[in-house]
């Protein structure tokens, strides 16, 4: 009996081991086929501290640091690219969705989804001060997406559900740091109808692109929008022509919420945890998947 004991359990383990095995083929295989089939490549991946799990906004600080939001927190971390340790972090306000993040120097600006922002004066200093204004967005438009615009050193924003427009277009808007006003008319938009987006339509238009968030190329002026719902990264030239959508393998791209370029140019893209650990990517692309007429 015992010995029947024995090969039960040996048999067990053996085929559990296989099993495994055959699992992890599989899976290897297929990251193969998906690599083979993405218009991207992954340089280098980071997993994020358990503490960043919910990442909603990165931004780029300098050659080893990203700073880093989360959205059920009041603070802003510091991401060290070398050690791959959180190396600063300051609480600037009370606990609530915060789901975007832009840099002015030494000055913070973070975005919550009803629109209100969060000005972060001196944020990495002992002079620190808060204040916040609004937009003219709310809760509805459930806003996660924020950029700077070096050139002209005003914020950049689009809403992620209702915009502020007809349901086919989702227009980006200028919010003037110095006086904290936002331009009543869209200086581009992205129409829902567009040809590239063919593939992705909804019934309702205005979830056929949901914006997590943006950014802009340091070298082409071209703006770099993530949608993290069906995860997919649209490139819109400086004049707001559709120039591709690159569609996100979830199996690498579980739920894209944020989006940061190096001055270089190098693109690096974060994952909130989801089902597993948030990571951060840097990410070359390749061809476009889809061109607008």
């Amino acid at each position: 009996m015992k010995h029947l004991e024995y090969y039960v359990i040996c048999g067990a383990l053996l085929f559990s081991v296989g099993l495994s095995y055959a699992f992890y083929k599989k899976s290897i295989a297929e990251e193969r086929q998906i690599l083979e089939e993405a218009t991207y490549n992954l340089v280098n991946t980071w997993e994020l501290p358990e503490l960043l799990n919910e990442v909603s906004g990165i931004t780029w600080v300098n050659d080893s640091t990203i700073a880093c939001i989360q959205d059920e927190e009041g603070a802003i971390y510091h991401f060290n690219l070398n050690t791959g340790e959180i190396s600063y972090d300051t609480v600037f306000s009370e606990n609530a969705d915060y789901e975007a993040l832009a840099l002015d120097q030494e000055n913070a600006y973070v975005m919550r989804s009803d629109g209100r922002i969060f000005e972060v004066l001196d944020y990495v200093g002992d002079n620190q001060t808060v204040q916040h204004f609004d937009t003219a967005f709310d809760e509805d438009n459930n806003m996660e997406s924020l950029t700077l615009d070096p050139q002209s050193r005003e914020l950049i924003t689009v809403a992620k559900d209702e915009g502020l427009e007809e349901k086919d277009l989702k227009g980006l808007y200028r919010i003037d740091i110095g006086t904290r006003k936002q331009e009543e008319q869209p200086f581009m938009t992205i129409n829902m109808k567009d040809k590239a987006f063919e593939a992705f339509q909804k019934k309702d238009a205005e979830k056929t692109f949901s914006p997590s968030d943006l950014a802009i190329h340091p070298k082409t002026g071209d703006y770099y929008i993530v949608d993290g719902k069906k995860p997919k990264l649209l490139i819109l030239s400086a004049t707001g022509k559709v120039k591709a959508v690159h569609e996100l393998n979830p199996f690498h791209f579980a739920q894209p919420e944020s989006i940061t370029f190096s001055p270089q140019g190098t693109l690096y893209i974060a994952n909130e945890a989801a089902t597993g650990v948030a990571t951060l990517h840097e990410v070359t692309l390749e061809e476009p998947k889809a061109n607008s007429n």
